[in-house]
């Protein structure tokens, strides 16, 4: 999966086997939400994994997004 999302432009940056309702966690870099679509559309395109995708950024830029000017 690794080399698969580095062709999109984005990077596997930790993975994690877990317990619960998901199997594994991959926390995935990229540069905007249109190469993660794109990473996301190809590899369960293939229906061998189901993809639950979290855009996430950091705390700073979300409270500068939602406070008032």
């Amino acid at each position: 999966m690794n080399k698969e999302v580095e062709v999109y432009g984005a990077k596997v940056i930790s993975q994690y086997a877990t317990l619960g309702p998901y199997d594994f966690v991959s926390i995935v870099e990229a540069p905007d939400n249109k190469a993660i679509t794109k990473v996301s559309v190809e590899l369960g395109s293939r229906g061998t994994i189901l993809l639950t995708t979290l855009p996430a950024l950091p705390l700073n830029e979300f409270v500068s997004t939602i406070k008032r000017k």
